[in-house]
């Protein structure tokens, strides 16, 4: 039973990865594509955790973690260059 709910996660999260991949590159704007982007670090970070329950390793998690948090770090520094022009005041 926890094998099959495994690959029924990864083909959702190979779907999700697909259609934001879709978006990320025919965005008609740039917050579309801003948005999609931070939509791949989400499903990375899944892909990482589902990963990590699949093997029974921690070491998945650990770069869940670290990938979510670049993940946020780029996607404020986007979102403030887009509003503003610059990153720095």
């Amino acid at each position: 039973m926890t094998q099959s709910a495994v690959i029924a996660g990864f083909a959702m999260l190979t779907l999700a990865f697909v259609f934001a991949l879709a978006r990320l590159l025919l965005g008609p704007h740039a917050p579309d594509r801003v948005l999609a982007l931070d939509t791949l670090y989400v499903n990375t970070v899944a892909l990482l955790i589902l990963l990590g329950v699949h093997l029974d390793s921690s070491l998945y998690f650990e770069a869940a973690l670290l990938i979510a948090l670049v993940g946020f770090v780029s996607t404020v520094a986007l979102s403030k260059f887009l509003l503003r022009g610059d990153l720095f005041e």
